[in-house]
């Protein structure tokens, strides 16, 4: 069983898809380039120094431009247009009292993941919460941060990433972790399934069942 578990934060904690695609279509309105809604789903979750040069072909000061003005609105209003999945929370009190040693492995800049976490209440589950750092807030690997989250971690050898993309599934097998899928995020199945998840979890229930 395991003992440590590895959580991401959007589409996995949080349903943060309204306040991140209004933040990137702002931006991409700024930088002049057309989108259907639908389409900015798939901005949520890896970094957007990754996206936007995939999925917009913008060079590095593009990018850089982009990314400003995401912040710009993220920072103002779309951090609060959020919420905790329902479930979430009494799961990780559950796994709490249980004795699990949780931690948060993100590719949001750390700062603003303590933010959210600490105003919906969940902070207070977690051992520690990492993210992109201040001095590279936009280019860290999903991998990268969940090695700085093992590396003060009880047990890692018992360790267990959760989250809703392939990046998070990739951010675990780089570090030797089995990685849960949860569906109720923005990946689905086949992202899932596709990038190697070692379970899919259908719903909070079933990720508890899972975990406990």
């Amino acid at each position: 069983m395991w003992n440590t578990i590895l959580f991401d934060l959007d589409g996995t904690l949080t349903d943060s898809q309204e306040g991140i695609i209004n933040a990137i279509s702002y931006a991409l309105d700024y930088m002049g380039v057309h989108m259907e809604r639908g389409e900015l789903v798939k901005f949520i979750g890896p970094p957007l120094m990754e996206s936007l040069p995939e999925y917009c072909g913008f060079n590095l000061k593009q990018s850089e431009d982009a990314i400003e003005r995401f912040r710009e609105y993220y920072q103002a209003r779309g951090w609060l247009e959020n919420a905790p999945y329902p479930g979430v929370p009494a799961l990780l009190r559950d796994l709490k009292a249980a004795g699990k040693e949780l931690l948060v492995a993100t590719s949001k800049p750390e700062a603003m993941a303590v933010q959210v976490l600490e105003h919906f209440g969940l902070a207070q589950y977690f051992e520690r919460i990492c993210g992109a750092p201040s001095s590279a807030p936009d280019s860290t690997r999903k991998a990268d941060v969940v090695r700085r989250a093992l590396s003060g971690a009880a047990d890692p050898s018992r360790a267990v990433m959760v989250g809703d993309r392939r990046h998070d599934v990739a951010g675990a097998k780089e570090n030797g972790l089995p990685c849960i899928g949860v569906l109720y995020g923005y990946g689905g199945r086949e992202e899932l399934e596709a990038a190697g998840a070692a379970v899919i979890a259908e719903d909070v229930g079933a990720l508890k069942e899972c975990l406990l």
